[in-house]
């Protein structure tokens, strides 16, 4: 909590961790989870890409700058920490959905660690689905891993970004299923109605949603949702060996010439994913990217 920048936003989120840490439902336990999601594709229509979900609106040519900490394996911290999530003008068809495209920028101690595509469609209902993602991660400026997944291909299934209509009590829900790159994130209500403060703007019915995986069963990341913005601050409990905090800095809307750089920036790493050995097998089987109309 070091960069906190007030002791009355201090006391705020010190109040909702003791709520959080006193809650006595876990994800763990919880019986009435599924291990994936149904996905019916029946439940999407030609304007999938289009994430208008109060809690996650996306629209293209948005950008959300955040500003915090985090930690690294074996090294001392907490480390600066500054991610940047570029909404596209982009979509791309993903086990049969068109689902827009995000291009997230995360640095760590002002280097870039991981530079990532991902991929959202909403279905009739109004939830987010996560239809898959490319993230590349650096060590010393070097690609050290890419684990890709799409919905649809080795086994992959989407899974719900963000509901509908979330609501205290509603069991917990798999956010993405990719066993071959061990990705098995769930997502579930803790708190709704939080009073919440970031540099950005204050919030007074704020949505935090905890999230954990069947690899980390002990450490929980906290997403805290603003309606009409998106997620304005990120926390942690339990044993979370990154330990991340974030706090929404700016919310920013891009000009049509910093939207067109961004485009390219975003088709020049699907390129290199078509082409490099570590994603070629798994990024080859789906169809580019492909500009909004």
């Amino acid at each position: 909590m070091k960069f906190m920048r007030n002791t009355s936003r201090l006391l705020v989120l010190g109040v909702l961790s003791s709520i959080l840490l006193a809650t006595n439902s876990s994800m763990a336990q919880d019986e009435d989870a599924n291990e994936y999601e149904s996905f019916d594709h029946s439940n999407f229509d030609e304007n999938s890409h289009i994430i208008n979900n109060e809690w996650m609106p996306l629209k293209p040519g948005t950008r959300f700058v955040y500003a915090g900490t985090t930690m690294e394996d074996d090294e001392e911290g907490p480390f600066p920490h500054r991610v940047i999530i570029n909404v596209t003008d982009l979509t791309k068809v993903i086990d049969g959905v068109k689902a827009l495209v995000t291009y997230d920028l995360d640095y760590s101690a002002g280097q870039l660690v991981e530079a990532e595509l991902a991929f959202y469609a909403q279905d009739k209902d109004g939830n987010v689905w996560r239809m898959g993602e490319h993230p590349v991660e650096y060590e010393d400026g070097e690609l050290a891993d890419a684990p890709c997944w799409f919905a649809g291909i080795e086994d992959a299934k989407a899974g719900i970004s963000m509901l509908a209509d979330p609501w205290v009590g509603t069991p917990s829900y798999s956010q993405g299923w990719a066993p071959k790159v061990d990705f098995t994130d769930r997502g579930q209500v803790h708190e709704m109605g939080v009073e919440a403060c970031v540099p950005y703007d204050c919030f007074d019915d704020v949505l935090v949603i905890s999230e954990t995986s069947l690899d980390e069963p002990g450490a929980f990341q906290l997403k805290y949702w603003a309606q009409g913005v998106g997620n304005i601050q990120v926390g942690f409990k339990g044993d979370d060996p990154n330990q991340e905090l974030l706090e929404l800095v700016d919310v920013l809307e891009l000009g049509q010439d910093a939207l067109a750089d961004l485009r390219n920036q975003a088709i020049e790493m699907e390129k290199e994913a078509y082409e490099h050995r570590r994603t070629r097998r798994v990024y080859g089987q789906t169809p580019p990217c492909e500009p909004l109309r």
